[in-house]
């Protein structure tokens, strides 16, 4: 093991594959700040790139692309409520508010240093536990991953406002319901297309998210009558505002940032989970464990709502490389299309990559810290610049955000019927945020909905159509009871507080 990490570090400080971690990252980061292409479009324009360069600095730049994406996917979530890529998504939750109130340079500093810390304890625990976690990876059944998904959603609590848990859980079962619109993947049968062959494929994720953010949050600046009110919030948006972190913000979101690191990294390297939903449950996580003056500020510029899916999406991104690189699997949408590239090359991602190309396992993995440090240095200095897009007027401003939005949903299928789509859902998104509805569990109900049914499915086949899969291995008997505790603990605490407050109107 030894050989192999000094044969990958000397592979990694090549001045080509240094230069190749720059390029990677700053194409990453360029291409994750416009709304709609992330990470999956930018590795897919830099196939052909790399097809040109040995396998070990091909890997390197898309890797460099992939956390670039991630890192700067922040940037358009925080600025514009426009996600960069899906696992941005929950960085608008916190981020937007943040630059609503004119402090877009503390957001785009905060998220700058959560993606470093993220992605750096990440890559060292990569680089100290890659071969023990994949084998930890390879024991996960569809039971455990479907009672993971369970947690997952029993999370949706941490989404919700103040006596909103029901409107949460309706927008989750929504959620579920249009994961399930397209083929069945396990029988092949047409579900809910109403005979349409263009929903015979679903919807995509990209398509959901930007209707329900960018594409909904653009609708409402034009709905809004008060154009005295869009140039006022518009004018203190455009104040960048101090950078600086104090040391007690400092203290604060630093456990944050690891816990979230931890959690992120231990989510990436299951096979299939992705950053997104590691952003999801580190949002949810941090959310629970918030004092309850802070537990409250979430959702309108909290800074632990800001720091912990940062640090969890860019944790995921390396952590992801885990089943890609020793079990062939590939963690999400974007390291598929890396293990397409691999393929390419004629190598064969698995087990044998640690004994048969040693140079390129390490080399990817030690490369990772490198773009970190390459990221901060490269983002930093740019936040002034970056933070002018708060300048540019509504009028030209709203265009762009629709313009990219639309692309960028265009560009996945070349199917003229996803815009319609993106513009109806964004019609009823719109309907849902004034009857004050939360967004974000509809898409976490999408994005968990496929990979449950089809866990659920398998589990159910190995048990032979009895739920006591549920109870009969530790890792899913642990995850259903967690996600049994989560779901039940908002309502025992609401009916605890009710009886509180009833006990005090009776005294008084």
């Amino acid at each position: 093991m030894l050989d192999g990490i000094l044969a990958g570090l000397s592979t990694a400080i090549m001045p080509t594959n240094l230069m190749m971690v720059m390029i990677g990252c700053f194409v990453g980061t360029f291409i994750g700040m416009l709304p709609g292409l992330g990470p999956i479009s930018a590795i897919a324009l830099m196939i052909p790139i790399s097809y040109g360069l040995d396998p070990a600095s091909g890997m390197i730049l898309m890797a460099g692309v992939y956390y670039g994406a991630v890192f700067g996917g922040s940037t358009s979530s925080i600025l514009i409520n426009a996600p960069g890529c899906s696992s941005t998504v929950v960085t608008a939750f916190d981020g937007y508010p943040m630059a609503q109130k004119g402090q877009a340079g503390k957001a785009l500093a905060l998220a700058a240093y959560s993606s470093f810390t993220g992605g750096t304890l990440s890559a060292i625990m990569l680089l100290i536990a890659a071969p023990a976690l994949a084998k930890v990876s390879l024991s996960f059944q569809s039971s455990d991953y479907f009672a993971l998904m369970l947690v997952g959603l029993s999370a949706v609590a941490a989404f919700a406002g103040k006596g909103q848990v029901i409107k949460a859980w309706m927008m989750t079962v929504l959620g579920l319901m249009l994961s399930t619109v397209g083929i069945d993947k396990g029988v092949g049968v047409e579900r809910f297309t109403f005979g349409l062959t263009d929903l015979m494929d679903g919807f995509s994720f990209l398509l959901l998210a930007m209707a329900t953010f960018a594409l909904g949050e653009t609708l409402m600046g034009i709905l809004k009558p008060e154009q005295d009110t869009r140039d006022d919030e518009q004018s203190k948006m455009s104040d960048l505002g101090s950078m600086k972190i104090t040391k007690e913000e400092v203290k604060e979101v630093a456990p944050v940032a690891i816990r979230s690191s931890i959690l992120g990294f231990f989510t990436g390297v299951l096979p299939g989970a992705g950053a997104t939903i590691a952003a999801f449950l580190s949002y949810g996580m941090e959310r629970n464990l918030a004092p309850k003056e802070k537990k409250e500020e979430f959702g309108k510029g909290s800074i632990r709502g800001l720091v912990a899916p940062e640090s969890a999406n860019n944790a995921a991104s390396s952590g992801s490389f885990v089943p890609l690189l020793t079990l062939g699997i590939p963690g999400s949408g974007t390291t598929a299309i890396m293990l397409g590239a691999l393929i390419a090359y004629g190598i064969q991602p698995g087990p044998r990559l640690f004994v048969d190309h040693p140079d390129i396992f390490w080399s990817v993995i030690i490369s990772m810290y490198f773009g970190n440090i390459v990221l901060v240095i490269l983002n930093l200095p740019l936040i002034p610049y970056i933070s002018k897009l708060l300048a540019i007027p509504r009028t030209v401003l709203m265009p762009m955000v629709l313009f990219f939005s639309i692309t960028g949903v265009y560009l996945v299928s070349f199917n003229t019927i996803d815009v319609f789509i993106m513009i109806l859902i964004a019609m009823v998104a719109i309907a849902l945020r004034l009857a004050n509805f939360p967004l974000a569990p509809l898409l976490l109900g999408f994005i968990l909905g496929g990979m449950m049914e089809e866990n659920l499915r398998r589990a159910l086949m190995i048990s032979d159509g009895e739920l006591s899969f549920l109870w009969e291995r530790p890792i899913t008997f642990t995850f259903t009871a967690i996600a049994a505790v989560v779901l039940i603990l908002p309502i025992v605490l609401t009916f605890v507080n009710k009886i509180i407050r009833l006990k005090f109107a009776v005294k008084s």
